[in-house]
């Protein structure tokens, strides 16, 4: 194949129309909204929290995960925070957190009294395993939170057991990866609670925000509500709303709403649809990268996916370029990436005075170093796919030693 020009130096690029955005808000969202509205134009009640919506989408969540019970609050953070709070750790304790997310976990650690601990990736990944997480543990270590990364699960059937077995507590954090699979089981379910974002680019999608809390004991559940509202015990019998001196404790105001729950709820339908068209896009590309690309790769991993983006690795010995310009001549093909991520922990540096020190991630910083981030979605094609990988090549062969 002759080579073309890149479009980076001036030449035509194999894309000349934006990748397909998402909309994710479509029909059904809007007739959910439109149901809520219906229903509270005829009803004696405002729109509260805590109403039928929300209790709708709450069971319908449970139901998903195979049983248990749900509670919905207005934010991912929320979320992490609520699961958090549930367990009743004593302050102080050590908190083992995945190397990879957003700051809102770390900051529910922090905000607790809990002491962090930033836990490494194992390599080509930026999920942690037993192996990364088991030096970590010490007599003070009361939890870990575990991050399935860019839908991709990891092995937290080895850490459960494992930390169980220790008498230490495990949160799965499946924002990005709500419905993956670990030997066919959905993710969330192995640990003691789940949290999970609901923010509008998340595969599960409400309006701004939004978050849900997930655990199969009664026990967790009852403190997950307490938390989530102002620690009132609304499950027991002659608990009287607008009592506040029934509450049990002093917890923060964590409520989402009626509208929010009911998009939500219509995201959830859809959810094994979106996470099928996902992977039908990612096993394509990674079929391709894997097979027909001379410097790009994608680590193999266990489990079934719920694509949030595709990790791309970089062979930057087979370039005579950096990685970032790499990247850089992929974006001006029309290619969509993000050639340097950001949700490092260990690259913050208003965290650091309240990490555990050493804060040592060599695998995470590594895999971040020599690898960019697919953006894909349920909209994209087999033209997509196409048009990626052809971008891919062009850039490959211009710059390949």
């Amino acid at each position: 194949m002759s080579e073309q020009p890149l479009a980076i130096l001036g030449g035509n690029p194999v894309r000349t129309t934006p990748m397909p955005a998402r909309k994710a808000f479509g029909t059904s969202e809007i007739d959910a909204l439109n149901k809520v509205i219906a229903h509270y134009q005829h009803s004696e009640s405002d729109p509260p929290y805590g109403g039928d919506f929300e209790q709708a989408y709450c069971n319908a969540f449970s139901e998903y995960m195979g049983g248990g019970y749900s509670v919905a609050v207005a934010t991912g953070t929320a979320s992490v925070f609520v699961a958090l709070a549930a367990l009743m750790l004593p302050k102080g304790q050590e908190v083992i957190l995945s190397p990879v997310t957003d700051s809102g976990p770390l900051a529910s650690i922090i905000h607790q009294g809990y002491v962090p601990v930033i836990a490494d990736a194992a390599v080509d990944s930026y999920n942690s395993t037993w192996e990364q997480i088991e030096p970590l543990i010490t007599d003070k270590t009361g939890a870990i939170i575990l991050v399935h990364c860019a839908g991709i699960p990891t092995d937290v059937e080895t850490i459960v057991t494992q930390a169980h077995r220790r008498g230490i507590k495990v949160i799965e954090d499946c924002s990005q990866a709500p419905g993956a699979r670990w030997n066919g089981q959905k993710v969330g379910g192995f640990g003691d609670i789940m949290a999970t974002s609901t923010m509008y680019r998340k595969n599960i999608a409400a309006p701004g925000s939004g978050g849900i809390v997930y655990t199969k004991s009664q026990s967790l559940y009852h403190m997950a509500l307490a938390h989530a509202d102002r620690g009132k015990p609304v499950w027991q019998e002659g608990y009287a709303e607008r009592d506040p001196s029934l509450n049990l404790f002093p917890a923060l105001n964590w409520n989402t709403n009626e509208l929010s729950c009911a998009v939500a709820h219509a995201s959830l339908s859809r959810l094994d649809e979106t996470i099928a068209a996902r992977n039908a896009v990612q096993n394509a590309l990674i079929e391709w990268i894997n097979t027909q690309s001379t410097c790009c790769y994608v680590a193999k991993f266990s489990g079934s996916a719920s694509p949030f983006f595709l990790q791309v690795f970089i062979r930057e010995e087979t370039l005579s370029v950096d990685k970032l310009t790499f990247c850089q001549a992929l974006q001006a093909e029309g290619v969509d990436l993000n050639p340097d991520y950001k949700f490092l922990i260990s690259d913050w540096k208003w965290a650091l005075p309240y990490i555990k020190p050493p804060l040592s991630t060599p695998n995470t910083v590594s895999a971040r170093d020599r690898s960019f981030n697919l953006y894909l979605n349920e909209q994209y094609t087999q033209q997509e796919v196409t048009d990626i990988c052809t971008a891919i090549a062009k850039v490959e062969q211009h710059y390949a030693k």
